[in-house]
């Protein structure tokens, strides 16, 4: 999709893809939490931004604007709408299939928006508690 003015290209140059401040925030709290990770595996399916699959689990940070999260930065352009929708429906369509491809590997996917890494308690909750979820035995041994 091509930006329609100068604007908006200037913009849009300036967006980053990898390590962006929400990913940045994700792996200062994984680090505080002594959990060992890979960034952007390449090896596995939409390459996560944090993954450790011997334990089986990995991250997804999306920006509430690229992948339209239902807050106040998930808003719709009002130029070129069309292309955006468009471009918005793909983004959505992918992290689906993304989400399915990891899970058939057997990892547990946890999802966070950019909104949600601005409250760094309530962010080292969530992702501590998901990655204990994940570490729970799936069987129980009973001591006679």
């Amino acid at each position: 999709m091509k930006p329609k003015d100068a604007r908006t290209s200037s913009a849009m140059s300036r967006v980053r893809q990898a390590k962006t401040a929400p990913e940045e925030r994700v792996a200062a709290v994984l680090r505080e939490l002594g959990i060992a990770y890979r960034r952007n595996a390449k090896t596995l399916p939409g390459k996560p931004d944090f993954a450790n699959r011997s334990k089986g689990w990995a991250i997804q940070v999306h920006g509430c604007f690229w992948h339209q999260h239902d807050c106040k930065r998930g808003t719709l352009p009002a130029h070129n709408r069309e292309a955006w929708e468009a471009k918005f429906a793909r983004n959505r369509a992918r992290d689906v299939e993304v989400d399915e491809a990891l899970k058939k590997l057997g990892l547990s996917v946890l999802t966070l928006w950019e909104c949600e890494t601005r409250q760094p308690t309530r962010l080292k909750e969530t992702i501590s508690d998901h990655l204990t979820s994940v570490a729970l035995p799936t069987t129980i041994n009973h001591r006679l």
